[in-house]
């Protein structure tokens, strides 16, 4: 049984995890630096691009002949 593939390329995957994690960091130093709540839209983006990866996980899990429903 062969894993299908995920919609993000190897390359994509790795820029997705990159992008997450400084994405991730830089919310609460903006939290701590800025006195307004624009740290919110870092904490967005980062939950946004978590679930494209999650995402990407699922599919890459799924058996290769499975179909979506």
């Amino acid at each position: 049984m062969h894993q299908g593939s995920g919609i993000l390329s190897t390359r994509q995957r790795r820029l997705a995890w990159l992008g997450f994690l400084l994405a991730a960091l830089q919310a609460p130093v903006a939290a701590w630096l800025v006195a307004d709540e624009s740290w919110l839209f870092s904490l967005c983006v980062a939950l946004m691009v978590a679930t494209v990866i999650i995402a990407d996980d699922a599919a890459r899990r799924r058996p290769a002949n499975a179909t979506s429903d």
